[in-house]
């Protein structure tokens, strides 16, 4: 059926064959396929899924990540003719990291000239179903090629080529030609995201592309610091995603100083500058008047966005089911969580992209109010979301509840008894987890004192 890749299992030596067994499942049969072009890859603790065949649920998942994922590239593994394609890039680019400093950056291309905008546009994704999201992701066909992240300019055409992409503001026709015919890969793990398949770039040629007048500003000006690029840009309407696509290949900062970002990280980084910001606008502004919880579902993640009334605070928390993406084997609700009190962190949040893209997302609402708070973001993960697909669900899932009319109560106890009926896990692990809400419960602020004595 499919190529298969076996990893040699440390126990017996042999080749773990549970692959063969799973994508020759009855569940897979019927989907048509190409063995030249989808490859399998998994380790040799996976097993479980020998058993299930997609058919069982045995993790815990409400549907079969594998099947939906094979479901979707099966879509564009046809369109595929050849070692030539050719389509409208979104426009998308996108930086590795596996190898740092030397990575494999390209252009992303679906091969269809359709308008294609939407397919690398995640602030428009909100509210559309995991398949739908998943076939974005599945239709871009990514080109690589090797390049140094500081010494991109030595790195000839295909990299400026990828580097005018990414400055698009439309859908840019794309001509690529690979080095062998590119092939999809189903990677067996619940940690993976959807992407679509992917071959070395021999060359590459872009049609006429019209850059984002605020984007180039920002390229052609090399005495402006890469933060103050981005903060100008987000200040100017710029989408967050826009500007990272456009932080990833280098196109800001001191001249001497532009290098090229994974993709993952220049993600993050863009998520931290603006919220950064955003936070020391937020501690000259007066407190919010009342307790509020804000809330969003979507991809069967719930959150629940506390704001109380008192000084810039911030927490993430995330509790994760058995059978989700961070808790695969787990037989109990696994829960993580960071924080950062008035004068902010300085070290890299544990849970990850996740914290500065809710932190920016909450930061954005209380300047749009000109408003400070202490903020608690919980996020509870439920078997449903059966695959991660990027920390933008977690940027749009809190400004889609910070979108809504708060509920507003005159106690915390009462925000968090409220919040207690749309939370699966008790509110006492949540407590004993958070440090923010230990201390507003148990520690009494001078004001408290002052006022009582008064």
């Amino acid at each position: 059926m499919f190529q298969k890749h076996g990893k040699a299992c440390p126990k017996t030596g042999k080749e773990t064959l549970w692959i063969s067994e799973l994508l020759g499942g009855a569940r897979l049969s019927d989907i048509k396929y190409n063995h030249d072009l989808l490859v399998a890859k998994a380790s040799s603790k996976s097993g479980l899924c020998v058993a299930c065949k997609g058919s069982k649920f045995l993790c815990g998942k409400t549907r079969c990540p594998i099947i939906v994922r094979v479901n979707q590239l099966v879509k564009a593994l046809p369109l595929i003719k050849g070692e030539d394609l050719d389509g409208a890039s979104p426009p998308s680019v996108f930086v590795g990291r596996i190898g740092y400093p030397y990575v494999y950056a390209g252009p992303m291309v679906p091969p269809v000239h359709v308008d294609t905008s939407l397919y690398d546009t995640p602030e428009l994704w909100f509210g559309k179903p995991i398949d739908e999201i998943v076939g974005f992701r599945s239709m871009l066909i990514r080109g690589k090629h090797r390049v140094h992240v500081q010494k991109f300019e030595e790195a000839g055409k295909i990299v400026e080529k990828t580097r005018e992409l990414a400055l698009a503001v439309r859908p840019v026709d794309v001509e690529l030609t690979f080095k062998k015919k590119p092939r999809g890969f189903v990677f067996v793990d619940d940690y993976v995201q959807p992407f679509g398949p992917s071959a070395p770039i021999r060359r590459l040629r872009v049609g006429s592309v019209r850059w984002d007048s605020h984007v180039e500003k920002a390229f052609e000006d090399t005495d402006l610091k890469a933060a103050n690029a981005v903060l100008e840009l987000y200040e100017k309407g710029v989408f967050v995603t826009r500007i990272q696509r456009a932080f990833s290949v280098g196109a800001f900062g001191l001249k001497n100083k532009r290098r090229f970002v994974p993709t993952r990280w220049s993600i993050t980084a863009v998520d931290s500058i603006i919220s950064k910001a955003l936070i020391e606008k937020i501690k000259g502004f007066p407190e919010i008047g009342e307790y509020r919880v804000y809330e969003s579902r979507y991809l069967d993640n719930q959150f629940e966005v506390l704001m109380v009334p008192s000084a810039w605070s911030y927490e993430a928390m995330e509790a994760w089911y058995p059978g989700t993406v961070w808790n695969p084997k787990g037989k109990s609700v696994v829960m993580y969580s960071d924080w950062e009190g008035y004068n902010g962190r300085t070290t890299y949040a544990e849970i990850g992209g996740c914290y500065y893209a809710a932190r920016l997302a909450v930061c954005e609402q209380l300047v749009k109010e000109q408003r400070q708070a202490a903020v608690i973001v919980l996020r509870e993960t439920r078997p449903g979301y059966i695959m991660p697909v990027g920390v933008w669900q977690v940027r749009e899932n809190v400004r889609n509840a910070v979108k809504q009319k708060p509920l507003t109560f005159s106690t915390l106890r009462e925000a968090l008894n409220h919040v207690a009926t749309q939370l699966q896990i008790p509110l006492q692990h949540w407590i004993a987890r958070s440090t923010l809400l230990r201390n507003m419960l148990y520690q009494k602020r001078i004001s408290d004192y002052i006022q009582t004595s008064t």
